[in-house]
């Protein structure tokens, strides 16, 4: 039987992930990219040139890009405080969405955005860590039992900062972050910048998928507060569980990337178990595990995830094809917990008190 063909539209490239999550759509058997769309037209030069997007199919005006383009799906990649102003904009036109992570600025306008959605219609977060080998090789051994009920997740998560890097982790200098960082949305707070709410959601998202999908009790964050900026660049939040603590860093500022060298302390989760750990670096090609019939720490192959979960447009484009419900930290209830743990830690940092959620 023939395959269905998705036409594919790229609209706002506020995150500079546009270009990578194009790129896969762009490699994809069944797609065809029918459209792109930003208000600054320069930002999208870079996936005209690499992916050879002729120039009649990029438009400054989102409207005109779902009318003449009529796309199946729409990738949305606006600032983290916009996230529901657009949804809002480009649902009704009856498109599938994948919106870049994370989930929202607040739970209030994620609730909006799957409100707006029509009911036949399928929102998707992407959080491109559920699609790194190690962390789905954790995953499997926590859902086989093999270190038993989950009592405890620590993650640590961050890099240099997000303007050292663009589309295809392309790295820049340090003269264009300088210039960069007075306008960039990722370090004003009405934008939803700073390293918390850029990448707590990751610890929290995906923590709530190796925990089950169960919820915390209550919330204590802490921020830095870097002179000359009002976003911050480092935050630890403790989150309290009936059955135990677990604990989310970000972190602006490794000494490393981690998809280069792994900076100290490394990116990545560590899972407690009644029956043993498992310590899940990013990037890595295997996990490292401890069980009660194995103490002593010893690594297991992460293979390479296999279709449809090697990346993200592939298994959209698998659950739309088969009528299958998104799983794991893409799927909204797990994204909604989430992002309910990061509302609290951000009211715990303002408040200086612990929320309860």
């Amino acid at each position: 039987m023939k395959k269905r063909t998705w036409k594919i539209a790229g609209i706002n490239f506020d995150h500079f992930h546009m270009g990578d999550l194009l790129r896969m759509a762009a490699s994809h058997p069944q797609v065809q990219i029918v459209g792109i769309s930003d208000e600054q037209p320069a930002r999208m030069e870079e996936a005209v040139r690499k992916l050879r997007i002729p120039r009649d199919r990029a438009f400054a005006d989102y409207r005109e890009c779902l009318e003449k383009a009529r796309p199946d799906v729409v990738i949305l990649c606006p600032a983290a405080s916009k996230h529901g102003e657009w949804v809002k904009k480009v649902a009704p036109a009856g498109v599938h969405l994948m919106v870049e992570k994370p989930f929202a600025a607040s739970l209030k306008e994620a609730d909006a955005m799957v409100k707006a959605m029509p009911r036949d219609r399928t929102l998707m977060i992407n959080w491109p860590l559920q699609w790194v080998r190690s962390h789905r090789k954790a995953h499997d051994l926590v859902q086989s039992g093999l270190i038993g009920e989950v009592l405890n997740v620590w993650h640590f998560g961050g890099n240099r900062g997000p303007l050292w890097h663009g589309a295809d982790k392309d790295e820049k200098t340090a003269a264009q972050v300088a210039a960069e960082k007075p306008k960039s949305w990722f370090y004003q707070k009405q934008h939803g910048g700073g390293s918390l709410l850029d990448y707590l959601g990751y610890g929290t998202t995906l923590g709530t998928w190796y925990q089950g999908g169960r919820r915390p009790l209550d919330v204590t964050a802490v921020v830095d507060r870097p002179p000359g900026l009002e976003v911050d660049e480092h935050s630890v939040v403790v989150a309290r569980y009936a059955h135990g603590l677990s604990k989310f860093e970000t972190r602006w500022g490794t000494f490393t990337d981690p998809w280069t060298i792994p900076p100290q302390p490394h990116c990545g989760f560590v899972i407690a178990g009644t029956e043993g750990t498992i310590r899940s670096d990013d990037y890595d090609d295997f996990i490292t595990v401890q069980t009660r019939r194995r103490p002593k720490p010893h690594a297991v192959a992460a293979p390479a995830p296999k279709a449809p979960h090697r990346n993200p447009v592939e298994y959209l484009l698998h659950c739309l094809d088969h009528g299958e419900a998104l799983q794991g930290p893409v799927s909204l209830p797990i994204s909604r917990i989430g992002q309910e743990i990061v509302d609290a830690a951000v009211r715990s940092a303002a408040t200086g008190r612990t929320v309860k959620l």
